[in-house]
Order: C-alpha cells, then sequence, then structure tokens
C-alpha cells in the first residue's frame, strides 16, 4: 500500500548558515478551526525557517489531492493488511465524525500550516512515521479483544447497538442451537428427545428429501450467483439478482430429491439410509435452530440495550468543547483513557510517534532552522520531553520496521492445536495399520469439505469464481497452517482484478456515517467499496474453512467410519491402538 508520486514533495530549502536552530512544539486538535486561526497566526508572527507538519508523504500528497495507489496484491499475503486497513478506517472513521460535528475538515490544521508556510516563504517538513508503519505496528500491539473492540466500534456505526445486538444474536443463537441439536446432543443420549417422535424411515427420507434437496439446490444456486458487480449496483437488481438464483436452485433440488425418493431411484452414496440420517439431521437441527435462535435473540436483545446504555453519551459530541481538546489537562486525560483502552496500541500510535517526530525535529535544529512544529495536541507533552532530554530518544531503527506484535495470540494457539490434532490422527491411524482407502478418503472428505466451505463464503461475499476457487483449493492445508488463511490467497487473487486503496475509507465514512440511511441500503452500498467486499471476502472465507474445521469431527469423521471402520468407537479404538504401536517403537528404538 503506497501512494503515487503524482504529488511533489516539499524539499528541504538550504540551511541558514547558524549553527543550531530552535524549535517551537505548537498543539493543536486536528478538527478545530481556533487551531487553524492560530496556526496562521503563529506562522506569520514566528516566521520560522521550517515549519515541521505531523504528515508521512503519503498523507501529505493525499491532502495535496493526489492519487492513492492500489493496494499491492504480494502485500495481502504478509497475513495482516485487510485488518491493518481496518485499523485505519476506525481511526480515519472517529476524526472524519469529529470533523462532521464541527463542521471542518479533519487535518485542516495540517493544510493551513502548510499553506501558510508558503505563503510566508518558510520551508515544510513532514516529520511524522510512515502511515503504513504506524498502522502495522498499532494493529500487531492489539490484544484479541481490543480488536474486536475496534471492529465493534465500526459495526455500531452503520447500526444501533438493539440491531447489532439482535442480528449477532440470531445468527450465532441459530448456527450453535443447530450445531448442539444435530451433532452433539446425540453423543449424550439427547438425540430421540430431538425427534418430534418421527422414526418410520420412509417418513426420514421425505424429510431428508426436502432438508437436503433445499440445501443442496440453494448452495448451487448461490454457487451460480454472478458476482454483485454484474448483477447491478442498485439494491433491487442486487436482490432479484440472488432470489433467482437461489430459488431456482432450491426448487430443482427438492424436485431431484424427492424424485429419488419417490422412485427409489438410489446410486453410489446417494442411498435409503442417506436420506434417513440427513432426515434426522433435518428434525434435529431445525429444533435446534428454533430455540437457538429465540434463546439468541433475547441474549442478543439484552446485550444490544445494555450496549446501547454505554453508548447513550457518544453521540453528545457538541456538548464537549472543542477547544478544550489542546488544553493540556484534557489531553492527558484522553490519552490516559486511551492507555487503559490499549498499551500496546497507545505506544505504537503515540509513544513512538513522539520519538519519531523528535528525532526529525532534533535533526532539523542541528541543520540550523528555526522549526515550528504543528503537531496534535497528544504528541506535545511527549515531543517536548525529548527534545529537552534528546539522550532519551530511542534509536530510529527501533521505531521504523515492522512489529511480529505479540507473542502469544489465542488464534494461533487454536491454529497450532489443529495442526497438532490433524498430524497426530493421521499418524495413530498409520501407526494402527488402517487401510490406505479409508486414510485416502478420509484426506478427500477434509478437501472437499473445507474447499466447500471455503468456496462458497466467499463466493457468498461477491468473490469472482477464480478468487473463491483459489481460496477453496487451499483450504484444506491453511486449516492446519496457523501461519496461513485461505482469505489471504482468495483475496490476492481478488486485487487483481478489483483496485483497493485509500480512498475507499473516504468512501465507507460517508456511508457509515448517514445515520438516516437504512441498515439494508447501507450495507449494500458497503458492498460496492472495493476495499469493503476485499476485507468481507478475506474474512468470509477464512471464516468458511473455520466452520468446515469445527464440523468435520462432528459430521464427516462419523459418516465415514461407520461403514470402514465400524463407527465413530471403533475409530477410537484404532486410535488406540496406534498409540500403543507408536509407544512399543518408541521403546524398541530406546531400549
Amino acid at each position: 500500500m503506497s501512494d503515487a508520486g503524482d504529488v511533489d514533495v516539499p524539499e528541504p530549502s538550504d540551511p541558514p548558515g547558524r549553527e543550531r536552530g530552535s524549535v517551537q512544539v505548537l498543539g493543536t486538535a486536528h478538527v478545530s478551526q481556533a487551531s487553524v486561526d492560530e496556526v496562521e497566526e503563529t506562522i506569520e508572527q514566528e516566521s520560522p525557517d521550517m515549519v515541521a507538519v505531523e504528515l508521512d508523504e503519503g498523507r501529505y500528497r493525499q491532502m495535496q489531492g493526489g492519487t492513492p495507489d492500489d493496494i499491492e496484491a504480494e502485500d495481502l499475503l504478509s497475513g495482516n493488511t485487510v485488518f491493518q486497513f481496518l485499523a485505519y478506517w476506525m481511526l480515519s472513521y472517529v476524526q472524519s465524525r469529529l470533523g462532521d460535528q464541527f463542521d471542518i475538515e479533519p487535518g485542516a490544521d495540517m493544510r493551513a500550516a502548510i499553506d501558510a508556510a508558503e505563503e510566508n516563504g518558510s520551508g515544510v517538513a513532514l516529520v511524522d512515521r510512515d502511515i503504513q508503519i504506524t498502522i502495522q505496528r498499532f494493529w500487531a500491539r492489539l490484544s484479541f479483544a481490543e480488536k474486536l473492540k475496534m471492529v465493534g466500534g465500526l459495526a455500531l456505526g452503520v447500526t444501533d447497538p438493539r440491531t447489532l445486538g439482535l442480528t449477532f444474536g440470531a445468527v450465532a443463537g441459530a448456527f450453535l442451537g443447530f450445531i448442539f441439536a444435530a451433532f452433539i446432543a446425540p453423543l449424550f443420549g439427547l438425540g430421540d428427545l430431538l425427534m418430534l417422535g418421527v422414526a418410520e424411515q420412509s417418513t426420514l427420507q421425505y424429510v431428508g428429501a426436502v432438508g437436503g434437496g433445499t440445501l443442496v439446490g440453494g448452495l448451487v444456486g448461490l454457487l451460480f450467483l454472478p458476482s454483485l458487480d454484474n448483477a447491478g449496483t442498485n439494491t433491487g437488481g442486487i436482490i432479484n439478482g440472488f432470489s433467482i438464483r437461489v430459488i431456482a436452485g432450491i426448487c430443482l433440488g427438492l424436485v431431484t430429491a424427492v424424485a429419488l425418493v419417490a422412485t427409489e431411484t438410489f446410486v453410489g452414496p446417494i442411498s435409503a439410509s442417506t436420506f434417513e440420517n440427513v432426515g434426522t439431521y433435518a428434525i434435529r437441527g431445525t429444533i435446534g435452530i428454533l430455540a437457538g435462535l429465540g434463546i439468541g435473540v433475547l441474549i442478543g436483545g439484552v446485550v444490544g440495550i445494555v450496549l446501547g446504555m454505554l453508548t447513550a453519551d457518544v453521540e453528545d459530541v457538541d456538548e464537549i468543547d472543542i477547544e478544550e481538546m489542546t488544553d493540556g489537562d484534557v489531553v492527558a486525560a484522553m490519552m490516559e483513557e486511551f492507555r487503559r483502552f490499549s498499551p500496546g496500541g497507545a505506544e505504537a500510535l503515540i509513544d513512538e510517534r513522539d520519538a519519531y517526530i523528535a528525532h526529525n525535529l532534533h535533526a532539523l535544529s542541528n541543520q540550523g532552522y528555526d522549526v515550528l512544529a504543528v503537531v496534535g495536541a497528544g504528541h506535545k507533552a511527549g515531543i517536548d520531553q525529548y527534545l529537552e532530554n534528546p539522550d532519551s530518544l530511542p534509536p530510529l531503527e527501533s521505531i521504523t520496521g515492522t512489529d511480529s506484535g505479540r507473542r502469544f495470540s489465542v488464534v494461533k494457539l487454536f491454529g497450532y492445536l489443529v495442526m497438532t490434532v490433524f498430524i497426530g490422527f493421521f499418524f495413530l491411524l498409520i501407526m494402527a495399520g488402517v487401510q490406505d482407502t479409508f486414510l485416502l478418503q478420509l484426506f478427500a472428505a477434509w478437501f472437499l469439505f473445507n474447499g466447500i466451505f471455503a468456496f462458497t463464503l466467499a463466493r457468498l461475499a461477491g468473490a469472482r469464481w477464480t478468487s473463491a476457487g483459489v481460496g477453496g483449493s487451499v483450504a484444506w492445508l491453511t486449516s492446519i497452517n496457523p501461519l496461513l488463511a485461505p482469505g489471504w490467497f482468495a483475496g490476492y487473487v481478488e486485487l487483481k482484478h478489483r483496485p483497493v486503496n485509500v480512498r475507499d475509507i473516504q468512501v465507507l465514512n460517508e456511508i457509515v456515517g448517514d445515520t438516516e440511511r437504512p441498515l439494508g441500503e447501507a450495507v449494500e452500498e458497503m458492498f460496492d467499496v472495493p476495499l469493503f467486499r476485499l476485507i468481507m471476502i478475506v474474512a468470509l472465507t477464512n471464516i468458511g474453512s473455520l466452520i468446515a474445521t469445527l464440523l468435520f469431527p462432528l459430521v464427516v469423521l462419523p459418516w465415514l467410519a461407520g461403514p470402514e471402520i465400524g463407527g465413530v468407537d471403533a475409530l477410537f479404538d484404532e486410535l488406540l491402538r496406534g498409540a500403543r504401536n507408536t509407544l512399543e517403537l518408541l521403546w524398541g528404538i530406546f531400549s
């Protein structure tokens, strides 16, 4: 992610010749008209050799009307590029909302400093760290919970807390209810209680035909749904295109499945027992969905009300005196609040930039320039402290590179556990002497199951066929490798056809900030923004693979183990035998 060089970056004028210059730091509020006026007056009065602004080259070019370059597809494979965009979007959104409240463009103080410097004949120096490095280090320092809070903050900008709570509760409740009722409850002997007394084979077959035909038919319709770009840009066009494809697929699936059961035309794995099993899952799953939906809506509603109460004062921004944002005590309180939210994030976003800016200001003064530095009020105290004690500055190289972030990650830990279980599972089966045919079937099922889920959700997000296909084809491997994710690969291919740059964030801010717009319309328009589409493609591809990984032992293993091994219990017996054989082999080697 970089910016095009279509705007010239200011070059420092020749040093004035004096042995050492001076530095004056002016703290401003980026969305304050009074700060703009103060900047202009100070530059006119002080007439400094150099006006240093809290900008990097990329943001300077963008402020001057330059066109940002598209994000490079190769950058996506670094892992966190899309999520860094999320962090950048969040920070930009907050500043944009403040600017809207006080009718002034965010960053107007910096623009005023540049214009006033040019009018005064002063040079302009860009002294801030590259925004890409700052956001990368900021994102890397956030904990998992802090990242969720940031994403949640964006979600609350799109809709109100109650709607968000109800929606999330309903979706999560229905999904978890289905999983529990269809797969987990039978393990505890509760399966028959969820069958509503239905036990006749023919009835189960027809229920399975309806449920399976609906699911498979809808899936086929979804897979053949064209990209949202091709379906039309208006709401009706997208919904109609989606509906026609999915409804047609469901009708075809229902007719085909019911016809197979009615005529008893069973081929290969599509047998009478297959439809009976599907019917059993359908009945249990329906009960689970309904129960989970009710519980989820109830819990989600309560959570939404609590979130509404906690965020009730967020919209009362106009009650704050914006000019107080440059007051030392107020700024210190704001910085302390941010540090409580994320100590690591505050270090990357504030402390390191204080040091970086102080390094550049110190270098300018050593060249003899009298410098007026225009920075956000939150940076003034830290920069002043470093300028008074230059020896306390950290080495520049320690705050300029990328940051690997926290060593411990719950997500990576989960990934390593899955990888260990996967490799150990196959190893023990091999040591138990299980037939190669079953191992090949198991691997093929893992490949297809992961691929179908990742591919389907990528298409649902609007990915192209090639992008979704690449994500689905690598999902089997990325599910057992915590350092990879199928969404990166799907996004990599998508970026070859869909340009994405930081300008998209401005468009998203306009959509999110329009509180009068209905939620459905806002989501539709957000999907038209390439950055948001890319984020959704990457996220849903990864989620699809994760769902497949979690469901595989509950859905696929029992189905495969039945005819080949003799059931799940027999499969565990084989694993135990493999463990014993491994221990005997190791004992023979080391004894």
